[in-house]
């Protein structure tokens, strides 16, 4: 089976078994782009995951300006439409929180993390297809997690109990994309990211890397995160 083909299975897996879960207050609803914004992430997939790949940057889960509406991890409106060259059609979670509305390609607040990026690699790598050649930016979970007042509750926020079996299936998903990829490094964004790595892999497979997450929720993030992160890179050998 080619790469992107696995990918897309994984990914249908992966969406199947979260979708089973249930999830208690704060958080009143789940959203999951791989099931409202399946077309946008499997043209993603099909077009970019379409070969193994030295470095897979990976962060925790979909931003509500980002990937809850493009369906494409840290999917900043104008850097997927733009860059990636990926347009779709944007269905409705199957509960929306009217204070968190999915409005697709419509929706006019960019997401700062994903405007960062793949501003980032847009200004190194010049194209998408040659970011993409070596390189590819994945999700650890697929779900937004939305309280009543429309505030976003990251996975590590939730009780034990329901993490426990969020990342079970999150952990799942990774290690078969890490077989189907085949990279050399994993670079977690962030520290929750890369705390998951570390716990699954224990010391086997690719080499684990950390970049400052682009948020500018973290202060460190707001001064020159491009700066930093190219910096860190080169220095963990990952880029020349």
């Amino acid at each position: 089976m080619i790469t992107s083909e696995s990918l897309i299975a994984a990914a249908q897996r992966l969406s199947a078994a979260v979708g089973r879960l249930r999830f208690a207050a704060p958080v009143t609803h789940v959203y999951d782009p791989l099931d409202y914004a399946w077309r946008a992430h499997e043209i993603y997939l099909r077009r970019y995951g379409n070969s193994t790949k030295r470095v897979i940057f990976l962060g925790m889960n979909p931003g509500p300006f980002g990937m809850a509406q493009t369906g494409i991890p840290f999917g900043q409106i104008a850097a997927v439409r733009d860059w990636l060259g990926i347009t779709a059609r944007i269905d409705k979670p199957r509960k929306e929180n009217p204070k968190r509305p999915v409005l697709g390609f419509a929706c006019h607040r960019s997401e700062i993390s994903g405007e960062r990026l793949w501003g980032l690699f847009a200004k190194r790598f010049g194209t998408a297809d040659e970011f993409f050649r070596e390189h590819i930016v994945m999700n650890y979970c697929p779900l937004a997690f939305v309280e009543e007042s429309g505030r976003n509750r990251t996975p590590d926020k939730l009780p034990p109990r329901e993490r426990e079996k969020l990342f079970a299936a999150c952990d799942e998903h990774l290690r078969e994309v890490v077989r189907i990829l085949e990279p050399e490094w994993i670079i977690g964004v962030g520290d929750f990211a890369t705390k998951r790595v570390q716990a699954i892999l224990q010391g086997s497979g690719p080499r684990i890397g950390q970049i400052l997450h682009p948020s500018p929720a973290s202060p460190a993030s707001n001064n020159d995160w491009a700066g930093q992160v190219t910096t860190k890179m080169v220095k963990l050998g990952v880029w020349h």
